[in-house]
């Protein structure tokens, strides 16, 4: 009998119910991320907001904040000196933390960029150049957020981290939290998830309200056609030239561009297809799973947190006014031939926010086709978040 009464009491003492209660303090915040975790599940699967990175990313929630599962365990401090348990071994930490490392090292977040290059068409935006210039505007946020991030009491590093949700761009953003703020990668990369999952809903007011209906109404010429030359010198001429200027963008750059390269050269198809879909699809389960870990409820539940997603909000919400306004000043200089609605996909949410523009422009104008016209910003998006990103850490990462 007291054999059984022993095995029961270890059990006990094992098991996830006892660790919430563990040292004494009951640990409330590890069962509110779990409620968020399936907040989150229900977003990407019944709503399907961005399911790919939002379901491995609210699981990764759950493993993390899983009592006495150690799955982000780091008792030889690969990450975390602070927790260091003597004789430990590397194969002792969580299997998440050992994956994690492909975050840190910024291997997921170039990996994607490369996944990125292999499947976007720059074309659109060889055919009308000035879409460099509405994706370069559409980042207005992440300058805005930082400022007003630095004000309310941030360092310059989280302020970084956190103004580059406004780029629209998760990788970017998993890839500069990681070098300038890691404690912070759980809530940013949830909030830049998140809005842009919520683009359809965050940009359409914003458009009715910086635009006219004369403007929405415009309809644009079709766009000429890109050579196969082109769009093979493209990626190699910008990846030369900005990493010339800013050597710091070249680990995010240079894997988009050598994606393109493999996608626009035609003679490497297995390569890209590789790239577009067996590796994507890979790297994805393990940044989304991983980043989702970090986010443990001890450190997630915070005012910190809060405070960084409505800045990430305001970010997002500037970034998108900065290409309609630009937008409407090109109206003005052609002469009423550009719709400022596609200002609004130079965020680098590809190409959700360019289908936003072309739902939109229909809506006032049923003739009206603006989808490859708002693909031009959208994919200057991506190179646009990408250098702000290196900029950002040229100058915060020292």
């Amino acid at each position: 009998m007291e054999m059984i009464k022993n095995v029961l009491v270890s059990l006990w003492e094992a098991s996830g119910f006892a660790a919430l209660f563990s040292d004494g303090v009951f640990h409330w915040r590890n069962l509110v991320m779990i409620v968020v975790a399936f907040i989150l599940l229900y977003a990407a699967i019944a709503k399907k907001w961005e399911p790919l990175l939002l379901v491995p990313i609210a699981f990764g929630i759950i493993l993390a904040n899983l009592p006495g599962a150690g799955l982000m365990a780091d008792p030889t401090g690969i990450m975390d000196t602070s927790n260091i348990v003597e004789g430990a071994h590397w194969y002792d930490a969580g299997v998440l933390r050992l994956i994690y490392a492909g975050v840190k090292s910024s291997i997921f977040p170039c990996l994607i960029f490369l996944g990125i290059g292999a499947m976007t068409d720059f074309g659109p935006l060889l055919s009308n150049p000035v879409s460099l210039l509405l994706g370069a505007a559409a980042q207005l946020g992440i300058y805005v957020a930082f400022i007003i991030a630095i004000l309310l009491g941030f360092s310059p590093n989280e302020a970084a981290s956190i103004a580059i949700i406004g780029g629209a761009d998760g990788p970017t953003a998993i890839f500069l939290t990681s070098k300038l703020a890691a404690d912070l990668l759980g809530p940013i990369a949830v909030a830049a998830y998140s809005y842009m999952a919520l683009i359809p809903f965050i940009q359409p007011p914003i458009i009715k309200l910086l635009t006219t209906e004369k403007e929405r109404k415009v309809e644009m010429k079709q766009i000429r056609k890109v050579s196969k030359i082109e769009k093979i010198v493209f990626p190699v001429v910008v990846i030369v030239i900005c990493a010339f200027i800013l050597p710091s963008v070249a680990p995010l750059l240079g894997m988009l561009m050598l994606g393109n390269l493999f996608r626009e050269s035609g003679v490497v198809d297995r390569l890209s297809d590789t790239a577009q879909n067996a590796l994507m699809n890979i790297v994805t389960i393990m940044l989304g799973l991983t980043v989702g870990a970090t986010a443990n409820g001890d450190t997630f539940l915070q005012t910190k947190t809060l405070m960084i997603i409505v800045l990430g909000l305001l970010a997002f919400c500037f970034s998108t006014a900065g290409g309609i306004l630009l937008g409407k000043l090109l109206y003005v200089i052609t002469g009423g031939k550009v719709n400022p609605i596609i200002g609004a996909a130079g965020v680098s949410a590809v190409p959700m926010a360019a289908r936003v523009a072309q739902k939109e422009g229909r809506k006032y104008n049923p003739t009206n086709f603006l989808l490859m016209h708002a693909m031009g910003p959208n994919v200057a998006g991506v190179i646009g978040s990408a250098v702000a990103a290196g900029f950002l850490l040229a100058m915060f990462g020292r």
